[in-house]
């Protein structure tokens, strides 16, 4: 007898079978016929919950930043950090997610897919911009940051560095590119009035 899938169930079978394609194959090398043959569905099929390709990335990266975003607002909700650990915490998470997906992140990069990678990013300053917000906002009662306008300024953190991170015009070496994100802990213990030094202590403990 044939099993009939309700339509949030099979959509979501199409997204794993593509994610894995995606990590094993890469992008650009995965063709939608692939992603129809291991999920065992008609070509029809995937268009009715898929316009292309694109459609199953940007959906991926959606998926991606939602978890981020619940992540986040579950550190920043906790009560056993202050607002400087807080940070660090989220921080630490974001890049193990994107470390996870790294071949998600990739494509988003790549030329071709640049409106999604915008609309992507647009999506990341609006959805961690008040969590962060709110963070920064705990620090300023515990007197260890100093921000008179925590969403914009952390919105403009964010903008500055999914361009200066989230890009691959630049072609930074792997030195090149940590000498720029130490530089930008500096700056963002800076802009907040933090101790400076802080954040880079947690964490190298962190990664350790």
């Amino acid at each position: 007898m044939r099993t009939v899938k309700t339509p949030d169930v099979r959509r979501a079978e199409i997204l794993a079978v593509a994610n894995n394609l995606f990590q094993s194959k890469g992008y650009s090398k995965t063709a939608v016929e692939e992603i129809v043959r291991q999920a065992g569905i008609a070509k029809g099929t995937f268009y009715y919950y898929f316009k292309s390709k694109e459609d199953i990335l940007e959906a991926l990266t959606k998926q991606l930043v939602d978890e981020m975003a619940i992540k986040s607002k579950q550190i920043a909700d906790s009560n056993d950090r202050n607002a400087i650990e807080k940070i660090v915490s989220i921080i630490s998470q974001q890049n193990r997610l994107r470390n996870e997906k790294q071949n998600i992140v990739d494509s988003m990069h790549l030329p071709e897919n640049r409106e999604l990678h915008d609309r992507i990013n647009i999506k990341i300053i609006k959805i961690l911009g008040p969590i962060l917000a709110q963070v920064i906002e705990q620090g300023n009662k515990q007197q260890l940051f100093h921000v008179d306008d925590p969403l914009s300024t952390i919105q403009f953190i964010l903008a500055g560095s999914l361009f200066l991170f989230g890009e691959s015009v630049f072609s930074w070496t792997k030195q090149e590119e940590l000498a720029r994100k130490q530089a930008m802990l500096v700056l963002i213990e800076r802009t907040l009035g933090a101790k400076l030094g802080a954040m880079m202590m947690l964490l190298e403990q962190c990664h350790n």
